[in-house]
């Protein structure tokens, strides 16, 4: 029974529609937290979680050597790589894979300020939502907020970077070699296109990783704040 009123006063608490009277028949628990320190806490976790993400990803090998996010080709292509390797020319199949990968972490270079900007139009109810909400619910909200303009930014990144370090002309001859084999179907796949939606995919999946750990795990809520906030969090789910 106690656990169950202790729930109650916190959904009241940060619902704001707790009553003084109400309030005072219960623990006197994070009381002093407002809804000003929620909002400010979950955008101080939500801007720690992409700036050390975001700065992993764009990296060199941020993509290639993380096994959780690195782009392999797609399914149209994986015939391809492998009629390449059979013809001795796997370098070359290699080579066109780092590129990929290489051009997504050129483009999470731009992803910092979009988050940033996703984050600071935060409302409070925003805030409550993804502090009581599913485990990923600040990735959902991030994804919700900022996948659009994600894609406008990272696509011509991405196209620049192909140009940039020759991967349209390393793609252009492995696609080429290819449709000259005998037998086979004739590909001509939109990479870039392709790139930037693994690229995304790959910045979501690794803030959902840092938004578990600072779920889960107490050494990764590194402020006085942070621990504030998110023991409702803990309370609530008991």
């Amino acid at each position: 029974m106690k656990k169950h009123i202790l729930n109650l006063s916190f959904i009241l608490l940060i619902g704001g529609i707790s009553t003084p009277k109400l309030m005072a028949q219960l623990p006197k628990i994070n009381s002093t937290i407002s809804q000003t320190e929620i909002s400010k806490g979950l955008k101080e976790a939500l801007n720690n979680g992409i700036t050390k993400q975001v700065t992993k990803l764009a990296a060199k090998d941020g993509f290639l050597k993380n096994e959780a996010v690195k782009i392999m080709l797609p399914e149209e292509l994986k015939t391809v790589d492998k009629k390449l390797r059979q013809f001795g020319m796997g370098k070359l199949a290699d080579e066109g894979i780092e590129l990929l990968n290489r051009a997504a972490e050129d483009a999470v270079k731009e992803a910092t300020p979009i988050f940033v900007d996703a984050v600071k139009q935060m409302t409070f109810t925003d805030a409550k939502n993804i502090l009581l909400g599913n485990e990923n619910a600040a990735t959902v909200y991030l994804q919700k907020n900022t996948t659009t303009h994600l894609y406008a930014s990272f696509n011509p990144v991405i196209k620049k970077s192909f140009s940039k370090v020759g991967a349209d002309k390393v793609w252009s001859e492995i696609i080429k070699k290819y449709n000259s084999l005998p037998l086979v179907k004739k590909v001509n796949p939109d990479l870039t296109d392709y790139t930037t939606n693994k690229a995304m995919e790959g910045v979501f999946k690794m803030i959902a990783v840092e938004e578990n750990e600072i779920r889960t795990k107490l050494p990764s809520r590194n402020s006085d704040l942070l621990k504030k906030i998110f023991v409702l969090q803990d309370k609530i789910k008991l």
